[in-house]
């Protein structure tokens, strides 16, 4: 299933996209795409509906971020090897974990906020993983039945802030607007395989990352089983998994940052697409 959220923010309702790409009305059914909706019997309790049987709703309203009431936004850095290098960084030994604000979340195709005073607002393409079941101390075998589903998340990063003010990641990741999530939920069930997707990201039609989920560090199960040790997972938290190369930190000689007034366009293999314009904050 493909699973949306449709509407204007702080309004969207739950939605699919059925197999003709017609977007139908669930909030007679569930209401959000959010908490136990996302456990394994709430999308076994989607799977079988009559979906023809539902409202359809409009093509060209908003799509809102895929998922609703997200309680944790859990970044990881450096998690392919190849952008690992281009950065100037050891591959890590462990995952490396950061944090985005909750208020940085938005919905696919809204506009990014280059924050006042930004000289390195900058781009990566990432594979985000929904939690559906909860739990702690999760194994790697038997990890991915904790999967809800995967979705595209533009992991927008302000190097500056991250890099050279001090302190942790989390202050040059977290502002507002630095997370569009969507389109689509994709259930876990339609992925045969995270590890074999393919990822893009253009910046004012020129492409900039062209990767590939195939050169992950650690893969969707070891993370999940990483995770747990130092938090419970619970249903809508949301595991962004790092990125490819091609972030504008990593072109040489001379680095390429965003600014106002340019457009992003980003995508995954069977996860959509997305398409923010930059406007200053």
């Amino acid at each position: 299933m493909k699973l949306m959220r449709i509407g204007a923010p702080g309004q969207e309702r739950p939605a699919l996209l059925d197999s003709n790409g017609i977007l139908r009305d669930l909030s007679g059914v569930v209401p959000d795409i959010a908490g136990d909706t996302l456990l394994p019997e709430g999308l076994q309790a989607l799977r079988a509906l009559d979906v023809s049987s539902l409202p359809v709703l409009p093509a060209e309203r908003r799509i809102g971020p895929c998922v609703g009431k997200i309680g944790k936004f859990i970044c990881i850095g450096l998690n392919y090897s190849d952008h690992a290098a281009e950065s100037g960084m050891p591959i890590p030994a462990e995952p490396i974990v950061f944090s985005k604000w909750l208020s940085s979340v938005v919905g696919p195709n809204d506009d990014v906020k280059i924050p006042r005073g930004s000289q390195k607002t900058d781009w990566e393409v990432e594979l985000g993983v929904v939690i559906g079941k909860g739990g702690s101390y999760i194994s790697e075998a038997d990890a991915l039945k904790h999967v809800a589903g995967y979705c595209v998340i533009n992991d927008v990063s302000e190097r500056s802030y991250q890099l050279e003010r001090g302190g942790s990641w989390d202050k040059g990741k977290g502002c507002d607007t630095f997370g569009p999530i969507g389109p689509w939920l994709v259930t876990a069930d339609e992925v045969v395989d995270p590890h074999a997707l393919d990822m893009w990201l253009e910046v004012d039609g020129h492409r900039y990352q062209n990767g590939s989920t195939r050169h992950m560090i650690f893969k969707v199960p070891q993370l999940i089983a990483y995770l747990s040790q130092f938090m419970s997972l619970q249903p809508g938290d949301v595991i962004s998994t790092g990125t490819p190369p091609g972030v504008g930190m990593g072109i040489k000689p001379t680095p390429v940052f965003l600014r106002a007034g340019q457009r992003m366009r980003l995508g995954i293999q069977g996860l959509g697409e997305q398409t923010q314009l930059t406007v200053a904050a």
